[in-house]
C-alpha cells in the first residue's frame, strides 16, 4: 500500500480517484440534447462526477457527424474549456469560424464570446474532446443566435427571451 493510499482512505480512495483507461472506456454514455437546438446531441461521460469534483465539471464528449456540440452561448460566471482529442469539427467563436482537430485548446473565460461547435456530416468520424469548467452557484449563460437568456441559482435553471428583458 502506498502512503498515498494510507493518508487518503486506503484502496477504496483510490479507485474513486484513478480511472484507467480501460474503465473509462467501458463507462456507458449518456446522450444529452440541449435543452434549446435539438440538433445539439452529445454523448458524455461525466468524469469529474466519479471522481467527486462538486465545483469543476470535466466530461469525456463524443459528437456524431451532422450535429452540435451545444447552442451558440456565452456564459456570465462560469469559465470552461475544450480539448480535442480525435476527429474534426468547426468552432464557431463569436462571428468567426475555425476548423478544430486533434491537439487543439478552446479556452473560454466568462464573458468570452458566444461559442459553439458542428461537427460537419462529411467528417467521416466523431469529434471527440475533453471539456472542463467551472460550476458557480449562479450562472448567466446566453444564447444570442436563439435570444435566451438563463439563469442557474444553485442548479436551478428558468430563462426568458432576450426580448423581454428591460433596463432598470
Amino acid at each position: 500500500m502506498s502512503s498515498h493510499e494510507d493518508e487518503k482512505g486506503g484502496a477504496g480512495a483510490l479507485e474513486a480517484l484513478f480511472w484507467s483507461a480501460e474503465r473509462i472506456a467501458a463507462l456507458p454514455e449518456r446522450p444529452h440534447v440541449h435543452q434549446f437546438n435539438a440538433n445539439a446531441v452529445r454523448h458524455t461521460r461525466s468524469l469529474g462526477d466519479l471522481a467527486g469534483l462538486t465545483e469543476m465539471g470535466l466530461h469525456l464528449v463524443r459528437v456524431e457527424p451532422g450535429r452540435d456540440s451545444t447552442e451558440h452561448h456565452y456564459h456570465g460566471q462560469d469559465e470552461e474549456f475544450l480539448f480535442v482529442l480525435s476527429g474534426r469539427g468547426e468552432a464557431a467563436i463569436g462571428e468567426t469560424t475555425i476548423k478544430v482537430g486533434p491537439g487543439d485548446f478552446l479556452g473560454f473565460p466568462k464573458g468570452a464570446p458566444a461559442h459553439s461547435m458542428h461537427v460537419p456530416a462529411e467528417a467521416g468520424e466523431p469529434l471527440v474532446y475533453l471539456m472542463g469548467g467551472t460550476r458557480s452557484p449562479i450562472d448567466v449563460c446566453t444564447y444570442p443566435k436563439a435570444g435566451l437568456r438563463m439563469y442557474r441559482i444553485d442548479g436551478a435553471k428558468e430563462y426568458v427571451s432576450l426580448s423581454d428583458l428591460k433596463k432598470v
